[in-house]
């Protein structure tokens, strides 16, 4: 279970102008859930995604992941718990250029300490989003919709139990747009996963089982 408990996250800029990106929040997502937060663009939602993550700290209130307060971890358990629990679809791709599609894929599991099968692992997720013939390729040689099919494969490889998904369909047309969500559509059905996922397209709403908007930080239902 994911819950966030009157957490917001202040950020200062020149002079006193305070930016409110999350404005004392309230949220329990339960396990197995596929939660859809929509809202526009400087809403706060990936800020919001950020601090279920555990990539940024709040102001204040708390966040926990399966009853672990995140901000209780020193460093490198905490980095060590993301590994293990949670996959992240970043809405760049940022693959790292000097690497394999595969080796993008693996990447991870250096993190997560993770040494069993795991290029047989990678493989197997790139089978699974259509990219196998693509393993041995470099990202430069992929189309956007690609890169982001790699990302997910990526955020799947060390087996998270939460799988954290920032606007996985931005900059893509209709098509592969569907693609891609019948992709996180199959994700969420067949691994028992929690799914969070943030988007401006309210048209996606329909794949979640549970949406939130969101607006100036603040969160309703």
């Amino acid at each position: 279970m994911i819950e966030l408990k009157s957490v917001s996250k202040h950020y200062r800029l020149s002079g006193d102008v305070l930016v409110k990106a999350v404005d004392d929040l309230n949220l329990t997502i339960q396990d197995g859930e596929f939660a859809m937060i929509v809202g526009r663009s400087g809403s706060g939602k990936t800020t919001l995604l950020s601090l279920i993550g555990g990539l940024t700290r709040p102001t204040q209130g708390s966040v926990h992941v399966d009853g672990i307060d995140l901000w209780s971890l020193d460093d490198a358990n905490q980095s060590r718990f993301r590994a293990e629990k949670i996959g992240f679809v970043f809405q760049i791709p940022s693959l790292l250029p000097t690497l394999t599609v595969l080796d993008n894929v693996k990447l991870p599991t250096m993190f997560a300490r993770q040494h069993d099968r795991v290029g047989e692992k990678a493989l197997a997720l790139l089978q699974m989003v259509g990219l196998s013939e693509k393993a041995h390729a470099y990202p430069s040689q992929l189309s956007v919709g690609q890169q982001k099919r790699v990302a997910l494969a990526r955020a799947l490889v060390n087996g998270p139990e939460i799988v954290l998904a920032d606007e996985p369909t931005s900059d893509l047309d209709k098509t592969t747009e569907l693609e891609i969500m019948k992709l996180i559509e199959k994700v969420y059905a067949e691994g028992h996963r929690t799914i969070v996922m943030v988007t401006h397209t309210l048209e996606l709403a329909s794949y979640a089982t549970k949406v939130r908007t969101m607006d100036n930080g603040v969160l309703s239902e």
